[in-house]
């Protein structure tokens, strides 16, 4: 048995549309130096234990992952906590990191922002990139802390540069809203635009609606679609609905119902409710014979894509008119 490294990542946007950190396996942050000299080779769960008995920091932090995994041990996350905290009596980041998540979502112990904030901002002065955005988080709601805007801007921006995209989207937020800071949408396009080249669909969307729009960025319908597409073909379903509307408009893609339909069928079977509304309007204007093959084109990508479901706040922005 071999075991593999392990940390908390973020895998959502907090600002106002917030998702909670969650563990990741094998997932590293681009361009964070930090990080990836935390990362070590995969080596035996035997000698990971001789290590973190000999009070090996990394060793430790790596039995706490086995154990938060059950990666050849039983999953035992009070077990992980152990470890974790005999690493982050060392100041390793990375096991800091993890026992602020820990706490925060109340596993293996019980729930204390007050102590989440305290781990987080241990790394987060070591200048991890994850330890600053969910710290960033944790002052923007008011969590084992005062809410303190100005806070969670400092450390979301010090995330962003890190090259967190989690960090760039929320920071992007602050910005697109004037939360904190002065409102600056041509900020706001810099970051969305950093995070959905690394691949956030949240960000991907909002920038396709930022370029539709020409709001902080020069409209370009053509640049909207792309940017939509990236965020429907990871199951994104607001990216799905806004895609499938400039399918149906013949904006930025040509004019295409067959296309549309299909589209909006992801948005609605992701939980975009105003999808449905156009898939009825689209059912009175297609000839039975397309409808039938979009209706087949529908089924057959739901079976190779996921849906993500829609979070409200900032990020459930869309082309889609609203009631």
């Amino acid at each position: 048995m071999r075991v593999q490294r392990f940390f908390f990542n973020t895998v959502g946007i907090i600002t106002l549309f917030y998702l909670s950190p969650s563990p990741a396996q094998e997932k590293t942050i681009p361009n964070n130096p930090q990080l990836q000299q935390q990362t070590v080779n995969r080596i035996s769960l035997k000698e990971v234990r001789e290590r973190a008995n000999q009070n090996d920091a990394h060793a430790e932090w790596l039995l706490g992952n086995a154990f938060m995994t059950g990666d050849g041990v039983p999953a035992d996350e009070r077990e992980a906590l152990r470890w974790y905290a005999a690493a982050a009596a060392q100041n390793l980041a990375a096991a800091e990191v993890a026992l602020g998540y820990l706490y925060e979502q109340g596993r293996g112990v019980r729930r204390d922002y007050g102590q989440a904030v305290h781990f987080y901002r241990a790394a987060a002065l070591q200048g991890d990139a994850i330890a600053e955005n969910n710290l960033g988080s944790l002052y923007e709601r008011g969590y084992g802390t005062r809410r303190n805007k100005a806070e969670a801007l400092r450390w979301y921006l010090a995330s962003a540069q890190a090259g967190n995209p989690i960090g760039q989207s929320n920071l992007a937020a602050m910005y697109f809203i004037g939360k904190g800071v002065r409102r600056d949408h041509e900020q706001a396009g810099r970051w969305f635009r950093a995070a959905a080249e690394q691949g956030i669909p949240e960000a991907q969307n909002l920038l396709a609606v930022m370029y539709y729009r020409g709001d902080g960025v020069m409209r370009d319908y053509a640049e909207a679609a792309r940017w939509a597409r990236r965020a429907a073909e990871q199951g994104y379903s607001f990216g799905a609905a806004d895609l499938a509307y400039m399918y149906e408009q013949g904006r930025g893609v040509p004019l295409d119902y067959v296309a549309a339909y299909t589209w909006y069928s992801m948005a609605a079977a992701g939980g975009e409710h105003q999808s449905a509304k156009r898939l009825k309007v689209l059912e009175h204007l297609m000839p039975p014979q397309q409808l039938r093959a979009a209706q087949g084109q529908a089924a057959e990508r739901r079976q190779h894509v996921g849906q993500t479901a829609p979070q409200e706040g900032v990020s459930s922005l869309s082309l889609l008119p609203r009631d």
